[in-house]
């Protein structure tokens, strides 16, 4: 098993004013040669935007977007006429494609919404954009892992552009998991919401992260009181 840490405080971080965020990967103005990507994941940014502020609309191409709304609410508006509300426990996922447009704000005058925007590269280039979102609030069950986002089409979880998976879990005892990789083609990031986990003599705690490649399978002594995200994806 090959591994590396991500100790939170070793993310970028801007502030301004209406947007704290923290970029685990070279972002914007923060750039750092050993933090480009890990395999196709691209961009996992922790998101704070003020109430009544947000994103003015923007364009993107060729990527994979997912926005986990961790507490608030966000109102997203796209060029392929998409409009509405994200809420807390809610997923999204844009194929970016050819090309799109999108907004993104806050739509509470009183609260912050905290949220996890992060970009994989696609399997396919070129794709007709499009828009998924699907809330996970009835489907986590405490001290188990739930599938967010899959490769495959037909089944309960968000359908994405590349051989990845997005699997959350609530703990609220201590709990080993046991997690299956998918592929060998592929490596898992673990990223810690809440609380704290012991992978393979590794302790993580918020907002602390993982990377491990060149293993078919791995496990994570989660304390109580933890929210836990793995992304599983190839490692070109």
């Amino acid at each position: 098993m090959k591994k590396i840490l991500h100790p939170a405080a070793s993310r970028g971080h801007n502030d301004l004013g209406w947007l704290n965020t923290w970029h685990s990967f070279s972002f914007s103005s923060f750039y750092d040669p050993k933090k480009v990507n890990f395999g196709a994941l691209r961009v996992l940014n922790d998101d704070f935007v003020a109430p009544s502020m947000g994103f003015g609309m923007h364009a993107h191409d060729n990527m994979e977007i997912i926005t986990i709304i961790l507490s608030g609410l966000l109102e997203h508006q796209d060029s392929m006429g998409n409009k509405g509300i994200i809420h807390t426990g809610e997923v999204q996922v844009m194929s970016a494609g050819t090309g799109i447009r999108h907004s993104e704000y806050n739509p509470s005058d009183k609260e912050t919404v905290n949220l996890l925007q992060i970009w994989l590269f696609p399997k396919e280039n070129d794709i007709e954009p499009r828009y998924d979102q699907k809330s996970f609030a009835d489907a986590m069950k405490p001290n188990e892992l739930v599938t967010l986002i899959s490769p495959e089409k037909n089944g309960e979880a968000l359908w994405i552009n590349q051989d990845a998976k997005f699997t959350m879990g609530k703990f609220d005892t201590d709990t080993t998991v046991n997690y299956q990789v998918t592929t060998e083609a592929n490596g898992a990031y673990v990223f810690i919401i809440e609380g704290s986990a012991v992978i393979d003599g590794s302790t993580l705690n918020k907002r602390d992260a993982l990377g491990i490649s060149d293993t078919q399978e791995f496990s994570a002594e989660v304390k109580k009181d933890s929210q836990v995200l793995i992304i599983e994806m190839p490692m070109y």
